[in-house]
């Protein structure tokens, strides 16, 4: 009887151990949906920085998609660089990786840039679609510890994000990196893969190493070791916060977007952190994961957190000879826009292939910081109130496909958008604007909601002369040394 009984509780423990080991999440679309796709820090941090670094800036010319144009003799790029360097089967793409030397990176300036700029959260591009990782892999030569740089440029500016209470993130791009095509690839165009097939040229090389910056790999093989590969690699070695995805997802069998997801999300269980997955087009569910806008935004608030990644410059996404930078009011917009709206901005600066940050950029960087160091009550912790916005300029609908019709807005005084507090209790009104002092700005809203107002002031606290009205909330403006936008604190 004894030895029954101990028997018994020795299943029992064992039982038990087993239950506490067994994982949370399977690789299957209805247990994925059990985690919570939005994390309150998230939610709270509105604002993240990251970067276009890697061979294709040593080129700086076109864009990111250098790799795959300069193969095309119709293409700019291609005559660039038969000008510049040679005939791409010459010279091909990985010949510039020993020129991407990134000497003055320094993580630690960088990340200090990033906390300045306002930013909480920030992290490379982990690998664009030209096969180039970021960090220290042993999955393939191609990576910035062991060519270029010689420095893991993701793992040295995570370990300074972490010491400044920053969290993280890490951008994958690589779901077009594999060459997907047929015998004779150019009746299609080349669509579905980044790199051509043109006989001659490196992405067509048999050499074991090339294949591997080539996306040049038996499909499933690379599926494997390569994509979902890369991403264990990162999740166990750097624990980000965020793990991000650009287009083309959708070309990942949908098993590897399971299991990729299920291996994540119980890590993070492990590493007892609240992630977050984002996605753009519709290549994860949105049950457990956040939508991302390229270029664009919301028209209006929603209920559910999205996001927004845009870059600081008019054009390209990687550092260009000709790259020219937005003004910092137009920055300044799009972050108060976007988290009026229950977005979240993940901004983009264009490092050179040296590892410096041009003076351009660094400007409107720290003119961002400057403006949430004065104005961040408005913005951090933030959640959307009754009515995002008012006034006579609209955001487009359309998304990516609007992108142009975003450049080209022009918000005025007469333009406001509001966010609130958490408890509800206090409405922050922005102006996108500065009214001259004096004058009266009117909040609708308020009249339209029959919202009752206790007082109005200055973040500072100066108290702001106001007065209800059948119009709406009356406030006579103050001078401000704001250059884009001015904030009203409204207590309720």
């Amino acid at each position: 009887m004894k030895r029954v009984v101990i028997l018994w509780a020795v299943a029992a423990l064992l039982n038990g151990c087993a239950s506490r080991n067994a994982e949370k999440y399977e690789p299957t679309w209805k247990s994925l949906a059990k985690h919570e796709a939005e994390p309150e820090w998230l939610k709270d941090a509105k604002l993240g920085i990251y970067f276009h670094w890697g061979p294709y800036s040593v080129p700086a010319y076109g864009n990111e998609w250098y790799p795959r144009w300069m193969h095309f003799e119709n293409r700019n790029e291609y005559k660039h660089h038969l000008a510049t360097y040679g005939k791409p089967s010459e010279f091909g793409y990985h010949d510039f990786v020993p020129l991407f030397t990134g000497e003055h990176f320094d993580a630690a300036e960088w990340a200090e840039l990033f906390r300045k700029a306002g930013a909480k959260f920030a992290g490379p591009v982990a690998e664009h679609h030209d096969g180039f990782s970021m960090w220290d892999s042993e999955i393939t030569p191609w990576n910035a510890a062991d060519k270029g740089p010689k420095q893991d440029i993701l793992g040295n500016l995570f370990a300074e994000l972490e010491k400044r209470d920053m969290k993280t993130i890490a951008t994958f791009h690589h779901a077009r990196n594999l060459q997907r095509y047929s015998d004779k690839p150019a009746e299609k165009g080349f669509q579905d893969s980044h790199y051509p097939w043109i006989e001659g040229q490196p992405p067509t090389s048999d050499d074991p190493e090339l294949r591997l910056l080539y996306g040049n790999v038996p499909e499933e093989e690379w599926n494997e070791t390569i994509w979902l590969g890369k991403l264990k690699e990162v999740i166990d070695h750097y624990q980000p916060d965020i793990i991000w995805f650009d287009s083309w997802l959708d070309r990942i069998p949908e098993t590897y977007r399971q299991r990729f997801a299920a291996y994540y999300l119980n890590q993070a269980e492990k590493w007892n952190k609240d992630v977050a997955i984002i996605r753009k087009q519709n290549d994860l569910p949105l049950t457990f994961s956040i939508n991302d806008h390229e270029k664009s935004r919301e028209p209006k608030a929603l209920k559910e957190l999205w996001m927004t990644d845009d870059t600081i410059s008019t054009g390209s996404w990687c550092y260009t000879q000709d790259l020219k930078i937005k003004p910092l009011s137009m920055v300044i917009h799009a972050v108060v826009d976007t988290v009026a709206k229950n977005g979240v901005v993940l901004l983009n600066i264009s490092p050179k292939a040296d590892g410096t940050i041009p003076q351009d950029q660094r400007d409107v960087l720290l003119g961002l910081g400057a403006w949430l160091n004065k104005n961040g009550e408005a913005i951090y912790s933030t959640r959307p109130w009754i009515n995002a916005a008012e006034g006579p300029t609209a955001e487009p609908e359309g998304g990516f496909a609007a992108r142009k019709k975003f450049m080209a807005l022009k918000y005025t005084e007469k333009d406001i958008r509001y966010t609130a507090s958490k408890d509800g209790k206090t409405v922050y009104a922005i102006i996108m604007g500065i009214p001259k002092a004096g004058s009266e700005v009117l909040f609708k809203t308020f009249a339209a909601e029959k919202i009752a107002v206790k007082r109005v002031s200055t973040l500072n606290g100066s108290a702001v002369d106001w007065s209800m009205t059948d119009n709406g909330l009356s406030v006579k403006a103050v001078a401000t040394d704001d250059t884009a936008a001015t904030v009203y604190k409204v207590e309720l």
